[in-house]
């Protein structure tokens, strides 16, 4: 028998957002957390909109993890700018740096991609969100949460900054908690595990795979998250650098593509 879900408002607008002044970003339905600890459906909430408290934000995510053939190292270097602009770098430390990275880069219109790994680039616009997911007939676990600026789909900067759906479709669904606080990037989080979520990669579907996750407690973003198997770390993400209401030029979202690039589209 299925148990309900602790959480299912990933969906927004209203009440996920309320509209602010023409021109400007929508407003957080939360401002900020209660002294102490939040419930989960608060804390949830509160990351739902997390993208909603700043203008502009510049980080670095590193993720470590494990395999057959030892530790992984991958590198994302994160911008944004409220409304449309994102780009985000991904790039392996150990593979050197001379042809080891792929760019993503949007202008809320049009999404431009290369990977100098394969001397490929890719132009396209925006892809159109799925139609009547937000209909007042569809059940709330089914409903979408639509992203104020879009992020690489999937990916991790992506669940980081959105946290709704993963909140909603992945830690609501298992055994679920908040323990504590910890510090990340030099700033506080809210710790939150889970034992066994029942939406998971099939590596994961098994009874002692576990998930430990950290949000800002100012902002809301995901700022930590840690998978383990009997509980042995498989997988750890982490935000090492964070920086938020900071001046990008319109250079931080242009590719420049070599000589020679294969345009696929």
């Amino acid at each position: 028998m299925s148990l309900p879900r602790i959480w299912s408002s990933a969906a927004n607008p209203s009440p996920a957002a309320v509209p602010g002044p023409a021109g400007s970003r929508p407003r957080p339905q939360l401002v900020s957390l209660p002294a102490g600890l939040p419930s989960l459906a608060d804390l949830f909430t509160f990351a739902r909109d997390a993208e909603l408290r700043f203008d502009t934000l510049r980080a670095r995510i590193e993720e470590r993890s494990a395999g057959a053939l030892g530790e992984r190292v991958v590198l994302t270097e994160l911008a944004i700018r409220h409304p449309g602009h994102a780009r985000t770098l991904t790039s392996e430390p150990a593979l050197g740096t001379a042809a080891n990275y792929e760019i993503w880069v949007s202008d809320g219109e049009m999404i431009r991609t290369y990977s100098a790994t394969h001397r490929k680039a890719t132009e396209r616009p925006v892809r159109n969100r799925v139609r009547g997911l937000n209909e007042s007939g569809i059940p709330a676990t089914s409903r979408v949460y639509e992203p104020f600026t879009v992020l690489a789909e999937p990916s991790v900067a992506n669940t980081f900054m959105h946290p709704a759906g993963y909140c909603q479709n992945v830690l609501a669904t298992g055994s679920c908690r908040v323990v504590g606080t910890d510090v990340v990037a030099d700033r506080e989080a809210i710790v939150v595990e889970c034992d066994h979520p029942r939406t998971t990669q099939l590596a994961g579907d098994r009874p002692d795979y576990s998930i430990s996750v950290a949000f800002d407690r100012a902002d809301g973003v995901i700022t930590r998250l840690v998978e383990r198997l009997d509980g042995a770390v498989t997988r750890e993400i982490a935000v090492v650098a964070y920086e938020t209401n900071v001046v990008l030029p319109d250079s931080t979202f242009e590719i420049a593509v070599p000589e020679g690039t294969h345009l696929l589209y």
